[in-house]
């Protein structure tokens, strides 16, 4: 007898998926290693940043009062008295009428309260002149501008990326606390499936979804142990599913999850005791997705059709993955665009539709990648982002304004919103 599934809206599975994420604890490491991982404390100035009074520009140290009256017709002269490169300092104070040639990030002398860029200057034979006046402070980086000692600069759960190893570095983090990543597992089912460098057969096909899965994983940074391809076998499967589960913090299956007599992912779930969250999802393509949780450990059931696959793991197993590591924005990016072609069919289910933006003069403008069924391969590859067509009685032209999902983005969003 064929089981009769009720679909829940993607909203809710996303809800069940993260309400069951569990941290995996903290570890310290070194600065060359952290970029992609997420804070696990929060980032504090050790001091202030510029740590001194500096020139942001190559130029002339003076003092603003000496510049008063200066214009066109009435050039003032400064004599130079030294030169103070990036990393010294000048070796006493400036008098009047008297300047430092100064290079950026230098530390501005003593007295000296303006900076004067080489381009507005005119050069003697002892300085230059000068022929508007300058402001105190004018062109000056003062000391703690950027941050300043004991501010909080970059909260935990945050994903470090290249600008925040900067921070750390600028601070004096040679090392960091960041969140312990998980190992995932990879289990392909079918006994259909082809290893990528053999011939096709009658009947066959070759596994895209497994190196599919392990890009995946890779983009994130994360680990994982690959289990193969396993035929349509339940004992085999159990076996191997057992042996995933015991040696990863979670297993990600591609196929063997619908209600066809040889998908047997239900019924191993069951043989293990495993927590099904949910079986089916209102969603094109990818509604046969399953979650089910042993222990803290989560059962990733994906479609064995490549578009189906690949929607369900940025929709279900990344943002998971990112909550486990604790962080705090694990969901895709969102904006809006302008349909770039007609979707005139119904559909009760929400749609994602892998599909290419661009900027054109109009705004941004979001299309089809190509052929959009589930098994379909090739828009997965042109694709950078998921149209998002919400369920409904009605359909969609060119032109309507649509919610897009930004495929692969660094930086995500605390919240689900659609």
């Amino acid at each position: 007898m064929v089981e009769m599934r009720k679909p829940i809206p993607v909203a809710e599975a996303v809800r069940l998926v993260m309400e069951h994420a569990a941290p995996l604890g903290t570890e310290m490491i070194g600065i060359e290693d952290a970029y992609g991982r997420v804070l696990a404390e929060p980032i504090i100035a050790k001091h202030d940043v510029p740590p001194f009074d500096r020139s942001p520009y190559d130029g002339f140290a003076i003092r603003s009062l000496d510049s008063e009256g200066a214009s066109g017709d009435n050039r003032v002269p400064f004599s130079v008295i030294g030169e103070i490169g990036a990393g010294y300092v000048g070796d006493k104070p400036i008098g009047e009428k008297e300047a430092y040639r100064i290079m950026t990030g230098a530390q501005i002398p003593e007295n000296a309260d303006a900076v004067v860029m080489l381009e507005q200057t005119v050069e003697t034979d002892d300085g230059f002149t000068l022929r508007k006046p300058f402001e105190a402070g004018e062109n000056i980086s003062y000391k703690g501008e950027d941050a300043k000692e004991g501010e909080l600069l970059i909260e935990a759960g945050s994903l470090i990326h290249p600008g925040t190893i900067a921070l750390l570095a600028t601070f004096g983090y040679a090392e960091v606390k960041v969140a312990k990543r998980p190992i995932a597992g990879i289990l392909s089912t079918g006994t259909e499936l082809l290893d990528v460098a053999d011939e096709l057969l009658p009947g066959k096909i070759r596994n895209s979804n497994g190196p599919m899965i392990r890009a995946q994983l890779k983009r994130m940074g994360i680990d994982y142990k690959s289990y193969g391809m396993a035929a349509d076998d339940l004992d085999a499967c159990t076996s191997i599913v057992e042996k995933a589960i015991a040696e990863t913090d979670l297993l990600i299956t591609t196929g063997g999850v619908s209600v066809g007599d040889y998908d047997y992912l239900p019924a191993i779930y069951e043989r293990l005791g495993a927590k099904v969250l949910f079986n089916k999802v209102a969603m094109r393509p990818g509604s046969v997705t399953t979650v089910a949780v042993l222990g803290n450990k989560y059962l990733f059931g994906l479609s064995g059709n490549p578009s189906a696959c690949f929607t369900g793991f940025e929709l279900f197993t990344r943002p998971a993955i990112l909550a486990m590591m604790g962080g705090a924005a694990p969901y895709m990016p969102r904006m809006t665009a302008k349909l770039g072609e007609d979707f005139t069919k119904p559909n009760p289910f929400t749609r994602f539709i892998r599909a290419t933006w661009i900027f054109t003069k109009d705004g941004i403008e979001a299309a089809p990648a190509g052929f959009n069924k589930s098994n379909a391969v090739s828009s997965i590859a042109r694709g950078n982002c998921l149209i998002v067509l919400p369920s409904g009685t009605r359909g969609f032209v060119q032109g309507d304004e649509v919610d897009i999902l930004l495929v692969g983005s660094e930086q995500g969003v605390s919240e689900w919103t659609l």
